[in-house]
């Protein structure tokens, strides 16, 4: 009975020192989950807008400038993100093209999420009923009225689904910037993990993806259901 008891006190005393342990390292991988979320919110910031550019152009009647964005996405989706960030961070500098880790982060990730992007809207465009756009042509619209003032605003609605399922694949592709030596969420843990031989840093981190990924699943959820009281 004394030997069960020591085992649980024994136990009781290394979860103790694990919680304690994970108490103390949060706000070091905090340090880099807030680097991860700047990463996360100026990709969007940039991506979507440039995303929705390409889309349009692409849908645009201009055939050489069709070619053109059709080439980009084609080149963009069909090599490793990976090999653009080191593209950016070690060739362009034998061009005389230098930028540093975090800048060649946001233009590798935002050139790459805009080909996504751009599918997703050039879907959505393309899912709004052809009456739509004779209508507003009745009415006296221009395209670019109709495109703002009838078509997007209904295309938002189509590409929710896929733009959540990209915008969580982003949350999670940050973890990529570790090659560039920055200090994001999964490079201070696994610095952690080789400095105190403990996987907790690991465990946390996931914790910390997973709670983003939770949030960003929220949110989408609550458009989906505010844009379905239109069906009605």
């Amino acid at each position: 009975m004394d030997y069960i008891l020591q085992i649980i006190l024994q136990i009781g005393g290394n979860a103790k020192l694990i919680a304690y342990y994970c108490i103390d390292i949060v706000p070091q991988l905090w340090v880099g989950a807030k680097l991860t979320l700047g990463l996360f919110f100026i990709t969007l910031l940039l991506s979507i807008p440039f995303g929705l550019i390409l889309a349009l152009m692409r849908l645009s009647k201009i055939k050489p400038l069709e070619y053109l964005v059709n080439g980009y996405i084609w080149l963009m989706r069909g090599t490793p993100l990976m090999l653009q960030i080191f593209f950016i961070y070690f060739a362009l500098p034998m061009l005389g093209i230098r930028f540093d880790s975090f800048s060649t982060a946001v233009i590798a990730f935002s050139l790459n999420y805009a080909a996504y992007f751009a599918e997703i809207f050039r879907a959505g465009i393309q899912g709004v009923n052809k009456g739509q756009y004779e209508a507003a042509k009745t009415l006296g619209m221009t395209y670019s009225q109709t495109m703002w003032r009838i078509v997007l605003p209904q295309m938002v609605k189509k590409i929710l689904p896929p733009l959540s399922n990209e915008t969580i694949t982003l949350v999670k592709d940050t973890s990529l910037v570790y090659v560039l030596a920055l200090q994001d969420l999964m490079r201070i843990a696994y610095q952690l993990v080789k400095r105190d031989f403990d996987l907790s840093p690991f465990f946390i981190a996931a914790v910390f993806y997973l709670l983003m990924t939770l949030i960003l699943t929220w949110l989408y959820q609550k458009l989906e259901k505010y844009y379905a009281r239109y069906d009605d």
